[in-house]
């Protein structure tokens, strides 16, 4: 893959994970209602466990954007970290951050 389109591709990448994680997050205003209830307040406590396990996903999707563009400056970018074989552009199109083959992802 031609360096210039594989850095396009991860910025982009970064963009949209970083943009997901600035969305996340229990709104609470601060003012309690009294009509307030229970069932209110498990839908909050399961709305911010919810977020903080994306949040730890879109974490986790950031550092891998963070290996693939240490693989792109050390000229590994595209070449599966297992064996060493290249992975399809049309792989890297659809996951940039890829690391591996389809078929070594498979096993």
């Amino acid at each position: 893959m031609d360096p210039e389109r594989a850095r396009e591709l991860l910025a982009t990448e970064r963009k949209r994970i970083e943009n997901a994680l600035s969305r996340l997050g229990h709104q609470d205003d601060g003012e309690l209602s009294s009509e307030e209830d229970a069932a209110g307040l498990a839908t909050d406590l399961y709305q911010d466990e919810f977020d903080s396990g994306r949040a730890e996903d879109l974490r986790e999707d950031l550092a891998a954007v963070d290996r693939a563009e240490a693989r792109l400056a050390a000229g590994t970018y595209g070449l599966s970290i297992e064996s060493g074989e290249p992975i399809p552009d049309e792989r890297l199109e659809a996951l940039p951050t890829a690391e591996r083959t389809a078929e070594e992802e498979a096993r």
